[in-house]
Order: C-alpha cells, then structure tokens, then sequence
C-alpha cells in the first residue's frame, strides 16, 4: 500500500532501515555487481550510471512508502521574486468550454490564480517578465513529478539544468517561463486538484504570455517533461480543439520524456514496464495509481484507459482523429525508459493525425527516464539538445 509508512513512529523505523541497507548492503553490493559490465543494466553504462539509477529507484521507493517532497507556497517565492524571477499569473475562466468545462464541473475545479519562474536574458536594466521584443522566442515549459510534487523554482536541480540546456543550444536570446501549476493530491492526503486544475493553469500563463507580454503564438514552443510533457501535450491539444480567438496554438510543441498512460495500460510481460525494469525507476509511481487516482478525483477510475487526456498513449484509445490539430511535435524518449511503449504509441497516433512531417522524434538507446535533466547523462543529453536546438531553429525559421 502507498505511503504505508507514513505516519511517526514507523516512518523514523522505517526511514532507518531503508538508509542503513541502502549504505551497508544494497549500494556495495551494486559496486560488486555492476563492475561486470555483463551485470549492468546497459552494457554502455559506466558503473556511475548504474549506481545513481539504482539509488533513484530506492528513493522513488521511500518516498512512495512515506511522504512526498514538499513544494512551497507561492506567497513564500513572491518574496524573493527579484532573484528567482518569480511573477503572478492570472486566472483566466472565461477560456474554460465544452469537455473540459464539464470535467471541470464534475471535479469542483475551478480557474485559480498561479505563478511562474522566468529563466533566461533579462532586459537592459534587470527585470525580468518584459513585454517581448518584435519576433522574440519563448519556451513555456512544464515541470515533472508525477503532478503531485516538483516545481518550476530555480532550486529545482532538475528544472534548471533541463532550462540551462534548453537555452544553451536554442537560438540566441530565446527566453524560458516555467509555470508552477497546481499539483494534484489524494488520500491518504487531503483530496485536491483533480484534473484539469493543471491544465486550467496552463492555459492562464498561455494567456499571459499572448495578451500580457504580446508573445505572437507561433513564436512560442510549448514544453514539458515528464508529467510536465503530459501537462503540455494537454495545452496544446485543448487549444486546438477550443479554438479560442484570441490565442491559436504554439509553433510547436516540445515532450521531453512525457507520461502518456496514467492508466497504466502497458504491462504485460514483454512490455517496457518489466523489460526496463532495471534501467529506470518509475515504476512504482505508475503502479501506485496515486497519480491516477489524484488525477481522476470524481471521475471513475475505469474510464481511464479510454480518455483521451489521462492516458493519450494508452492500449485502449486509438480512436482517429483525436489529435489532429496539434503544432509540429518532438517527442524526446529514452529507450531505456519503462513507460517507452506508451511513449511510441503517441508518436504513430500523432503521425496519424498530423502527419509524419510534422512529428520528430528522438530516442537515445541507453537513456533512462528524463535524462535531459540529469547533467550526468552524457553524452545522450547533450547530442539530444543539440538535436532540439536544430528542431526549433527549423520551427522558429517558418513561423
């Protein structure tokens, strides 16, 4: 059962154990194992790799047993806004129709003002959240952990080295906005932010970046990864199905590593989830079903599988159609990832619906989950930032 442990005494109890056979039996026993290359999760894999893929999964582990990390409140970051880049973003419910509107309704979900963290130049005299220049190019970004932790703030390790990367091989002066949308929960934790609360989000710091800071929308890229990749695949789907006057879809739309089955629907014997086993470490938050279950909020959980928001690459929803309209895509997969398969089923269902010319797609071999926000991912992360620099001087060269 999920977060088992979670209450005192027997989170300390636990807490102990699990470091105490973490340092004295599991890590030397991987420092024996993994020095046989034979041994190793990918045979290309320095023994570094396996080591910290297989603290990862420990940790995913723990915390999955326990507690989540906690993220701090918007009031708190609005403090320190000059440094961190932090600005508010307002709601925006009048953009909110048809089955969204309704799963909204049924969710009790309403439109709530958000925040976002700028990375990226600033202007002349330091600000930062200017009105963008004549042709100006943004990313607008969505962080990962499962919609139920992350955030967009700067001490994100995660966020700020897949931001620096992004920047560093996108074209020159390319800015970045990262939203911290609402993070969804469940029991045994306060019930909050079922679906589509994040997606109502996004489409707010959408408007604020057409209407407030004057962004033309093809010169805006909509990114994300992991759930963050989920969450903008969710924008620009809604925004080509509302068609909203005032705010067409992205030039393009950029999934890095995105969590496409909440359903979980990819588990048979042969799938990625058990022939990757010992290459990444999502497992248990997609075997949990707390995401889902959080995600879901009233809605029936047996319905999952076939909608179309939840699970877009699952096994039970292939209905034609149901993306078209979405920007020039590039979905960035791992093929030492175990929600791969999911991943590859977006991908022909997007071809399908867009077209093969307007889908990319990059997967490294030996890559493991998001590994574009791991700096010791080399050299599959940089030879793939310099594949999406190139992606998006080609979007950006046609707008």
């Amino acid at each position: 059962m999920a977060f088992a442990f979670r209450r005192q005494p027997l989170k300390a109890i636990y807490l102990t154990g699990r470091v105490a056979a973490l340092l004295f039996v599991q890590v030397p026993f991987w420092s024996v194992l993994y020095a046989i290359p034979a041994a190793r999760p990918r045979r290309s894999w320095s023994l570094s790799r396996c080591l910290i893929v297989s603290v990862y999964r420990v940790f995913v582990n723990v915390m999955y047993s326990t507690t989540l990390m906690a993220t701090e409140s918007p009031d708190k970051f609005a403090q320190e806004a000059e440094k961190v880049g932090f600005v508010w973003v307002d709601p925006a419910p009048e953009l909110l129709s048809g089955e969204v509107k309704t799963l909204a309704e049924k969710n009790n979900v309403a439109a709530e003002k958000t925040s976002g963290f700028w990375y990226g130049p600033r202007a002349s005299d330091g600000k930062f959240g200017q009105p963008a220049l004549a042709n100006e190019k943004v990313i607008y970004h969505f962080h990962g952990g499962g919609f139920v932790m992350g955030t967009a703030h700067p001490s994100n390790g995660s966020m700020t080295t897949l931001a620096n990367g992004l920047l560093e091989h996108f074209p020159p002066n390319t800015r970045l906005f990262s939203l911290e949308y609402r993070l969804s929960s469940h029991k045994p934790f306060a019930v909050a932010n079922p679906f589509p609360a994040a997606l109502l989000d996004a489409v707010a710091g959408y408007k604020y970046l057409v209407e407030t800071l004057g962004y033309d929308p093809k010169n805006i890229i909509i990114g994300g990864d992991s759930a963050g990749g989920t969450l903008a695949f969710w924008l620009a789907r809604y925004l080509a199905i509302s068609s909203l006057p005032n705010l067409p879809n992205a030039g393009g739309l950029l999934l890095l590593s995105p969590t496409v089955d909440w359903a979980n629907t990819h588990t048979d014997r042969e799938s990625s989830m058990h022939r990757h086993s010992s290459s990444d470490f999502v497992y248990t938050i997609l075997t949990s079903g707390y995401t889902l279950r959080a995600l879901m909020g009233n809605l029936p959980l047996v319905d999952a599988p076939l909608n179309a928001w939840i699970a877009p690459g699952s096994k039970q929803n292939g209905a034609p159609g149901l993306f078209t309209g979405l920007p020039k895509t590039v979905i960035v997969a791992g093929g030492a990832e175990q929600t791969l398969d999911a991943m590859v089923v977006l991908r022909d269902r997007l071809e399908r619906d867009v077209g093969k010319d307007n889908v990319k797609y990059i997967e490294k071999p030996d890559a493991t989950h998001d590994y574009l926000t791991a700096s010791w991912h080399e050299p599959e992360r940089t030879d793939t930032l310099v594949e999406l620099g190139e992606w998006a001087k080609g979007i950006w060269s046609t707008a």
